[in-house]
């Protein structure tokens, strides 16, 4: 089993940014990697970023050049900094551990950008 926590969500106006954690705990061992994905109502579950074991990065296309990944494995933590933000990054992004036998997700925080 794999816990995984999100903090950072909050209000902020376009322009802005911030910046996401997602710490991560229980069977460590078997996580191949960390990401973020997103989530408005009515809508699917979407890639943001994700960063493997082997620090490889991938981003969706609406974040490309705005959102960077990171991860400090000494703290089993995740970080999603995003600047420039937009009114349509408005969502609940949610934290996610790609690990065998099964992915994990955390319960999400709320990230909202106003015009």
């Amino acid at each position: 089993q794999v816990q995984l926590v999100e903090s950072g969500g909050g209000l902020v106006q376009a322009g802005g940014s911030l910046r996401l954690s997602c710490v991560a705990s229980g069977s460590i061992f078997s996580i191949n990697g960390l990401g973020w994905y997103r989530q408005t109502p009515g809508k699917r579950r979407e890639l943001v970023a994700t960063i493997s074991n082997g620090g490889n990065i991938d981003y969706g296309d609406s974040v490309k050049g705005r959102f960077t990944i990171s991860r400090d494995n000494t703290k089993n933590t995740v970080y999603l900094q995003m600047n420039s933000l937009k009114p349509e990054d408005t969502a609940l992004y949610f934290c996610t551990a790609m690990a065998i036998p099964m992915d994990y997700w955390g319960k999400g925080t709320l990230v909202a950008v106003s015009s």
